[in-house]
C-alpha cells in the first residue's frame, strides 16, 4: 500500500538533479544582463547607493544586528524590537547586496557583508537553530514564538530560516563564499531531521510561506535532493491539521493545494506561497498542482487583482477580499505583495511559456512594485492605495520592515526577468534598452535592444550570435498592444486599437504568427541582424467589470504597462478628489525630462465640482496633469486618484470643515483613522474608505475622543456603526455605549434625550442636553466575541 508520506517521496524522487527537462523555458541570469536605459539603470543603481547602505543602517539603529551578536555572546544587553522576525531584514539586504556585488563588485561591500555574515554564524546554536528572539531568551514576544520551539505555526521560525536560504544561496553564487550557505545548510538539516513524513518528526504547513520557495534554491545550489523532498512535504501538509495546529484562509493552509480554486488570506504569503507550488510543480512535473495554480492565478486575474498588479485589498489581515471586492481608498496592496506576484507569475510562465503570465508581471513591475520606493531611494510605501486624501505617506523604515529590504532584494534582480531561453528559442519577455548575452548549444547569443520603453513603442534589437546559428526568436507582444490591459474580463478598454503592431527584420516586414502571446521568428540569424519592433502607445481608459463596485461610473488612465494617476500638486487648486473626466475629452501625452527623474505626463480638460460664493455646487472646467502611478508622493502628501469619475454623479465636491473633521482624534488602541474623513458610508460594511476599529478588542471597554480646536457648542451626534467579518477581524455594533463630555480634566456623562441605539447600516443619532466643551468621548463595551469599530461619528 502507498502511504500519502510515501507517494510524495516517490512524486519527488522521479526527479533527476537535470530537473528542468520537463519545461522549455529556462531562466537567463540577471548576470548576463546588462541594462543601459535611462529607466532602469538608475533605480538599480540607486539601490545599491542608497536604498541598501539605508536599509542597514535602520538594521543597526534598531538593534537587528545587536541581536545577532546578543544571540552569539559577542555582547550583553536585551532583545529589541517587537517582532521575531526582524532577522529577516538583515537577511533580505544581504540578498539584495549579494545581487548588487555580482554585478559591480565593491569591495568596502563585500568586507560588511562578511562582518555582518559572522554575527550570524555566532548567532546559530550548535544543532543549527537561528532565530535571535528565543535564542535571547526575549519571553515578551511569547506571545508570537511560544515558549518552546515550533510550538506555533505563525511564529515565523521557517518564514526566517527562508530569507536566510535565499540571502545564503545569493551570497554564496555572487561571492563564491560558503561562510553563510553552510549556515543556511546546517538550519535546513535541522529543519529537515525536525519536519517530515517520519512518526517522530512533526508535521505542519509552515505558517508563513517562503521556506518552500527557498528550499527549491537551497537544493537548486547543492544538488541535495532532501531540500526539494522538504518544500514538497510543506506544501502537501496544507490542510492537513496535524499536531493540532489550526489551519486557516489566512496562510493558505485551509485546504489541501489540490483543492484550492480561490486565492484568499494573506497577500503576501499566497504569492510566496504559490511560488514555491511552482518551483515544485516544475521540477516534478506535478499535474494536480499545476492544474490548481491555474485555477488560483484565473481567479486572482478575473476578480482580485488591481490595475497596478496589486493584490490585497484588506488592510486587516492585509489579504485578499471577496471577489471583485477592490476598493481604492483602502487598497493594502502591500509592496512585499507586488514582488510575490512577479515571483509566482514569472513562475507560471516558466511552466506554460505564456505570455500572458508576463503582462501581468510588467503591470506590476512598472506599478505596484516601483510605487513601494521613493525616487530617492529612501522612503518606502508599505501599503500602496489607489486613492488618497492626503493621510498617505512613503516612510524611511516601519516596526514590521519587510518592505524595505524586499525592495533592496528585489531591484538588483529585474535584468533577469528580460529574457528567457528555451529548446532552440529565445523568449524576449522585457524591453529594456542594454545588452543581454544568452548561453545557446555551446555559444553565445548577444541581444542589444535599443529603446526609450516604457515611454517610447519602438524597440531596436540588434542580434549577434557567435555563429550563423537557426532559431526561434520569440518576441512578446503585450496584451496592452492587443486591446487587452490584463489577461482575463476584469478590466477592458474604453476604446480600441486600430494601429497593429508592426515587425520588421533587416528593413522587411514580417507577417507573424503569435503563439501564447509572442511573434515567433524562426530563421537562421546571422551578425547584427536587426528587428524593429513597433506597438502604437495612446492613451487609453479603462473601466472594470461592473461587479466592481468602487470602480463604478470610473476609469483608469494608462499608455502601455504604465498606470497613471492625478496628484493634487499638478492641478490649479491642489485638488483631485473632486474632479470628473468625461470619456470624451481628448488626453494628450507629453515627456517631461525635468519632472520626478523624466516622465510621461498626460494632459488635457476635466471637470470639478466646487461650490460658489452662494453655496452652490456648479461644475467647473479645469486642466489637469496625470503622472505615473509610481512616481506619486515624491513631492510630499497630497490628493491622489487613479480611478477617476466620468460623471458629475460620481464624484463629490470638497465638503467643507465640520468640528469632527477639525478635531483631533484619539482612541484607547492608539490610531482613530477614518473617524471623521467626512467620507458617507454606504452600509455598515463599506469599507473602502477610511474607517476605524479597535483592533483585536474583544469584550472590552474602549473609547474614541475628539479634542476640538476650540470650546464647541454641541447638542448631538451621529455614530455609523461598522459590521464586517474579515479573517481575522469581525466587527459588531457594541452591546452598549456612552458620550461622555470633558470639564477641565474631569469627564462626565452627557444628560441624554435619546435612547443609545446600535443599529447597522445607519447613523445612530443621540440628542442630549446643549452645552460647552472642548472634547468628546464615545466609551464603549464590546461584545464579547467580537470587535467594533466606527466608520464615521459626526458632532453638531
Amino acid at each position: 500500500m502507498i502511504t500519502h508520506a510515501n507517494k510524495l517521496t516517490y512524486v519527488l524522487f522521479i526527479v533527476l538533479i537535470s530537473s528542468f527537462w520537463l519545461f522549455s523555458a529556462q531562466p537567463v541570469s540577471f548576470t548576463r544582463v546588462q541594462i543601459e536605459d535611462n529607466f532602469w539603470k538608475p533605480r538599480i543603481e540607486t539601490n545599491s547607493r542608497i536604498s541598501i547602505p539605508s536599509a542597514f543602517k535602520k538594521c543597526q539603529e534598531t538593534g537587528r544586528m545587536d541581536n545577532f551578536a546578543l544571540a552569539g555572546g559577542l555582547i550583553r544587553g536585551e532583545h529589541k524590537g517587537d517582532y521575531p522576525f526582524d532577522d529577516t531584514d538583515p537577511y533580505k539586504i544581504i540578498e539584495g547586496a549579494s545581487y548588487s556585488l555580482a554585478v559591480h563588485y565593491n569591495p568596502q561591500l563585500d568586507e560588511y557583508l562578511d562582518r555582518v555574515i559572522s554575527l550570524i554564524t555566532a548567532a546559530q546554536e550548535k544543532d543549527g537553530y537561528l532565530y535571535t528572539c528565543r535564542t535571547n531568551k526575549c519571553t515578551r514576544l511569547e506571545r508570537w514564538m511560544g515558549k518552546e520551539r515550533w510550538e506555533k505555526l505563525n511564529s515565523h521560525e521557517l518564514y526566517n530560516s527562508g530569507h536566510l536560504y535565499e540571502a545564503a544561496a545569493a551570497h554564496y553564487q555572487a561571492t563564491g563564499k560558503r561562510t553563510l550557505l553552510d549556515v543556511a545548510i546546517k538550519n535546513a538539516d535541522l529543519i529537515d531531521r525536525v519536519f517530515g513524513p517520519g512518526p517522530k518528526q512533526k508535521k505542519c504547513p509552515s505558517g508563513h510561506p517562503i521556506i518552500e520557495m527557498a528550499l527549491v534554491k537551497l537544493y537548486r545550489v547543492t544538488n541535495n535532493e532532501k531540500y526539494l523532498k522538504l518544500a514538497g512535504f510543506f506544501i502537501e501538509e496544507a490542510g492537513r491539521g496535524h499536531d493540532g495546529h489550526k489551519l486557516s484562509e489566512y496562510s493558505q493552509d485551509h485546504k489541501p493545494v489540490v483543492d484550492q480554486d480561490e486565492v484568499v488570506g494573506h497577500a503576501v504569503r499566497a504569492g510566496y506561497f504559490y511560488s514555491g507550488i511552482a518551483d515544485v510543480a516544475r521540477l516534478t512535473g506535478n499535474k494536480d498542482y499545476m492544474a490548481a495554480l491555474e485555477r488560483l492565478w484565473n481567479n486572482m486575474t478575473g476578480k482580485k487583482l488591481y490595475i497596478t498588479g496589486g493584490i490585497g485589498a484588506r488592510g486587516m489581515g492585509e489579504g485578499f477580499g471577496d471577489n471583485y471586492e477592490l476598493p481604492n481608498m483602502t487598497a493594502y496592496c502591500e509592496t512585499c505583495a507586488s514582488i510575490a506576484n512577479v515571483y509566482w507569475n514569472y513562475r507560471m510562465f516558466l511552466m506554460y511559456d505564456d505570455a500572458k503570465y508576463i503582462d501581468v508581471l510588467e503591470r506590476t513591475l512598472y506599478n505596484g512594485v516601483l510605487s513601494g520606493v521613493s525616487l530617492s531611494g529612501d522612503r518606502f510605501f508599505y501599503d500602496n492605495p489607489l486613492e488618497s486624501n492626503c493621510s498617505h505617506e512613503r516612510a524611511p523604515w516601519f516596526g514590521c520592515a519587510c518592505c524595505p529590504g524586499n525592495i533592496t532584494r528585489f531591484i538588483p534582480s529585474v535584468p533577469g526577468y528580460v529574457y528567457a531561453q528555451g529548446d532552440n528559442e529565445i523568449f524576449i519577455n522585457l524591453f529594456v534598452a542594454g545588452k543581454g548575452v544568452i548561453p545557446f548549444d555551446n555559444g553565445n547569443i548577444e541581444i542589444t535592444q535599443e529603446t526609450q520603453y516604457p515611454w517610447q513603442g519602438e524597440v531596436v534589437f540588434t542580434i549577434d550570435p557567435d555563429k550563423d546559428r537557426e532559431f526561434s526568436l520569440n518576441i512578446r507582444v503585450p496584451g496592452w498592444a492587443q486591446n487587452q490591459p490584463l489577461p482575463g474580463d476584469l478590466y477592458k478598454f474604453v476604446e480600441q486599437n486600430v494601429e497593429p503592431v508592426s515587425i520588421v527584420v533587416n528593413k522587411e516586414v514580417i507577417d507573424y504568427q503569435l503563439q501564447k502571446g509572442y511573434a515567433k521568428i524562426q530563421r537562421e540569424w546571422k551578425k547584427g541582424d536587426r528587428v524593429v519592433l513597433h506597438f502604437p502607445m495612446p492613451v487609453k481608459r479603462v473601466k472594470a467589470d461592473p461587479l466592481v463596485e468602487d470602480d463604478e461610473g470610473k476609469t483608469a488612465l494608462v499608455r502601455g504597462p504604465v498606470v497613471f494617476c492625478l496628484e493634487g500638486k499638478d492641478q490649479p487648486g491642489g485638488h483631485v478628489l473632486n474632479f470628473f473626466l468625461p470619456v470624451e475629452e481628448t488626453i494628450k501625452g507629453v515627456f517631461e525630462p525635468d519632472l520626478l527623474g523624466g516622465v510621461m505626463t498626460l494632459t488635457g480638460k476635466c471637470m470639478a465640482l466646487e461650490k460658489n460664493v452662494k453655496d452652490e455646487i456648479v461644475q467647473m472646467e479645469r486642466s489637469f496633469k496625470a503622472i505615473p502611478y509610481a512616481a506619486w508622493n515624491n513631492r510630499g502628501k497630497d490628493e491622489m486618484l487613479v480611478w477617476i469619475p466620468v460623471e458629475a454623479k460620481y464624484t463629490r465636491p470638497i465638503p467643507a470643515p465640520t468640528i469632527a473633521s477639525m478635531s483631533r482624534a484619539s482612541s484607547s488602541v492608539g490610531f482613530s483613522d477614518g473617524l471623521n474623513d467626512l467620507y458617507e458610508p454606504k452600509r455598515s460594511n463599506d469599507t473602502s474608505k477610511p474607517f476605524f476599529y479597535w483592533w483585536q478588542k474583544k469584550g472590552t471597554e474602549e473609547w474614541v475622543q475628539y479634542d476640538f480646536a476650540k470650546p464647541e457648542f454641541v447638542s448631538h451626534v451621529e455614530v455609523y456603526w461598522l459590521d464586517i467579518d474579515h479573517y481575522d477581524c469581525s466587527a459588531r455594533a457594541p452591546a452598549s455605549w456612552t458620550l461622555e463630555y470633558r470639564i477641565g480634566s474631569e469627564w462626565k456623562k452627557v444628560e441624554a434625550m435619546d435612547e443609545y441605539t446600535t443599529k447597522k447600516d445607519r447613523y445612530n443619532l443621540l440628542y442630549f442636553k446643549p452645552m460647552s466643551t472642548d472634547a468628546l468621548r464615545i466609551v464603549v463595551k464590546l461584545q464579547p466575541d467580537f470587535s467594533g469599530g466606527i466608520i464615521e461619528w459626526k458632532v453638531y
